[in-house]
């Protein structure tokens, strides 16, 4: 008989013992550190006896633990194993799984990849979209694109652009009763948010571009937040407020005017866009042909536009 065991508080506690704290075991799993001990007390009530000897600085498990940590690790290994095989089996050998977020899948890879189809019509992509909050996992993907600092510890990470944010808004707000000129003028607009949830460190926020140019931002006549950078992106475009533009995502909308930039400060992102993938799927050759062609897609972007006028802050 199979038991109706807490799957979610196994695999919580399996993370808290390999990584050795419990603040790890969260940012791996991409939850609190608050659910990741809620979890783990839980499997211990359930269970009847203590599972870890909790410290200041790392937690250790009893022997009970031990031995339960290491049956869910070769058992969860095990179940990877099984599903990665049936997904290969599935999976052509001419096709391309990349893993990367929803917004820069939308904007920036899709209106691309004709290209790469037309010089490898005997290859195919296919787009696994997530989050961005879990390291990349090689049964779910070829090749990564994460954005953020580029901690991803087993594989091979390589950069592929950073990236310069600004203000960009739609040509109709630089004209009008409150039309954009100054900084000031930002009182009298929606200032539109991306929330970022998965990087909390130096994101490309208002703030953080106001704090880089030394500026003080108004308080604006309203906030709207999106959780897709897509999202952020369409409002902005759509007139809805004015946004901070992330350079590769907004430069095709930025040259073919559909969003203008109305100051010319810039503020370099602390976070970037970085190649994920492992040793072995790199001595593929169509791994290698997906990466020198994105590569010199980077290379070959349109430079930003200037911006309209010259503000005064």
């Amino acid at each position: 008989m199979i038991l109706n065991l807490p799957y979610t508080a196994l695999r919580a506690f399996e993370a808290v013992v390999r990584l050795g704290t419990f603040s790890a075991a969260a940012e791996e799993l991409g939850v609190s550190q608050s659910a990741i001990s809620q979890h783990v007390k839980a499997l211990e009530e359930w269970l009847g006896h203590e599972l870890m000897t909790r410290g200041a600085r790392r937690s250790q498990p009893t022997r009970d633990g031990t031995r339960l940590a290491s049956a869910i690790a070769d058992g969860l290994g095990r179940i990877g194993d099984v599903c990665e095989y049936i997904r290969d089996k599935r999976r052509a050998d001419s096709t391309i799984v990349i893993s990367c977020l929803p917004g820069f899948a939308y904007i920036w890879l899709f209106p691309r990849l004709m290209k790469f189809d037309l010089a490898h019509p005997d290859l195919s992509i296919s787009i696994a979209t997530d989050t961005g909050t879990t390291h990349f996992a090689e049964a779910r993907a070829d090749i990564g694109i994460r954005y953020g600092n580029g901690h991803n510890p087993g594989f091979l990470v390589e950069p592929l652009m950073g990236e310069d944010t600004f203000p960009v808004c739609a040509p109709e707000l630089l004209s009008g009763p409150h039309a954009i000129r100054t900084i000031a003028d930002l009182a009298h607009h929606t200032q539109l948010r991306d929330e970022f949830s998965p990087f909390t460190r130096n994101p490309p926020s208002w703030d953080y571009w106001a704090q880089t140019n030394n500026l003080t931002l108004p308080e604006p006549l309203r906030t709207r937040s999106f959780s897709q950078s897509n999202m952020v992106i369409q409002a902005a475009i759509q007139g809805v407020g004015i946004a901070i533009g992330r350079g590769p995502l907004v430069v095709e909308a930025l040259c073919d005017g559909r969003l203008v930039r109305p100051f010319p400060q810039v503020a370099r992102s602390k976070l970037q866009y970085w190649l994920v993938y492992s040793e072995a799927a790199y001595r593929n050759e169509k791994i290698r042909l997906f990466l020198d062609w994105i590569k010199s897609e980077v290379k070959n972007q349109p430079d930003l536009p200037d911006p309209h006028g010259v503000a005064i802050a």
